[in-house]
């Protein structure tokens, strides 16, 4: 594991698809870029019994900081407060892997936030637990080409959240540039070298622009075995009282369209 890190392009980190130039690493930047990350802070770090089923107990690791900037985060508070927790060493981190695992835990889950500009300091960590442990990366999966498959060399499961289904809503709402090419590109690597859970939050007002496309794609460029959670628990944080169509909870006519029409595409998978 240090001997891949220490191949790694440190310009990769520049950017989780956005290109801000700040090399991640050096273990001393100071810098912070588009998602306001400086030195990677931690928020909170425990074993989740709230994740599916087949994942639990998580030890899950949550991260500050992220590379989207959705007006309707739920995890804002994390996400774009980048001093909502402390800063720890990798071997500090280490041992607190190493502990959950005697604990009970059966993966380690990288969360956030988002962890993809933490991936240098979450690489050198690794090196430094006792033993090897699955690795799920929860992730927007808005990031570089080059940040995937780095990823291929250690993770296990990828747990992706697949938010929009066009570029228009994309920008309006969490300002991503080029968000379906990119995301559609990282989830077909996801595909191709690992096991792949796919989340998809229904939005208000966003089932025929956003959610149908979303598994009309995913049912014909992934297949119907792919495992898709579609999730209804969509409640207005943040910003999101400024935008009429998502200022309210779903209708349970939108959460019944997008599972109806999960199964017309053919996914089988739907937890």
């Amino acid at each position: 594991m240090r001997k891949r890190f220490s191949t790694i392009n440190p310009q990769v980190f520049d950017r989780a698809e956005k290109s801000c130039g700040v090399n991640r690493k050096s273990r001393f930047f100071d810098k912070s870029g588009y998602c306001n990350c400086q030195k990677p802070v931690i928020a909170s770090e425990f074993l989740h019994i709230g994740e599916e089923a087949p994942l639990i107990p998580s030890h899950t690791i949550f991260f500050t900081g992220c590379t989207l900037h959705c007006v309707f985060c739920q995890n804002w508070n994390i996400s774009q407060r980048i001093n909502a927790g402390i800063h720890l060493s990798e071997r500090k981190l280490a041992s607190i892997i190493d502990a959950r695992r005697k604990q009970g835990s059966i993966n380690v889950n990288f969360v956030g936030g988002e962890p993809t500009p933490h991936l240098p300091f979450i690489i050198r960590t690794l090196s430094y637990c006792k033993e090897n442990l699955p690795v799920i990366w929860n992730s927007n999966f808005f990031m570089s080409e080059e940040s995937m498959w780095i990823l291929q060399g250690f993770v296990d499961l990828y747990l992706s959240d697949f938010k929009f289904g066009n570029d228009e809503c994309a920008s309006r709402l969490c300002a991503a540039d080029n968000y379906w090419n990119t995301i559609t590109r990282n989830h077909l690597m996801a595909n191709e070298s690992g096991n792949l859970i796919i989340r998809h939050l229904i939005l208000p007002g966003h089932v025929e622009c956003c959610t149908k496309p979303i598994l009309s794609w995913i049912a014909e460029h992934l297949g119907p075995d792919t495992v898709v959670n579609i999730m209804g628990q969509y409640h207005p944080d943040y910003y999101a009282h400024q935008y009429p169509e998502i200022s309210r909870i779903p209708f349970s006519s939108e959460i019944e369209e997008a599972v109806r029409w999960a199964k017309k595409v053919g996914l089988k998978n739907l937890i």
